[in-house]
């Protein structure tokens, strides 16, 4: 069912006529829950480096999922992304996810 999934790219986005805003985008609440999840965890402790572990814990997954649903496809991938191929399969590599 490719042709009923919308853009999480903007801020506004429409489906099926009905308008919604960031904070409707079922990623960013996921986000947002677990960071808040992350801080009340930390029993007061300090985060440190937080973009870096946010961005190694997302990157991997993200690349994984959008090349399934791409079927293995790098060049779709890397459009669906919005990188060169040559940045997807580094990143593949990196991952340990190239064939």
């Amino acid at each position: 069912m490719r042709g009923t999934r919308t853009s999480l790219t903007g801020a506004r986005t429409t489906r099926r006529h009905s308008t919604i805003n960031g904070h409707d985008l079922p990623l960013r609440s996921h986000a947002e829950r677990a960071l808040t999840d992350y801080f009340a965890a930390l029993n007061g402790h300090r985060p440190a480096r937080l973009y870096d572990m946010v961005l190694r814990e997302v990157e991997e997954p993200l690349f994984r999922t959008v090349l399934d649903y791409a079927e293995g496809n790098q060049s779709q991938a890397a459009i669906i992304l919005g990188i060169n191929r040559a940045t997807l399969r580094k990143k593949l590599r990196e991952f340990g996810l190239s064939a």
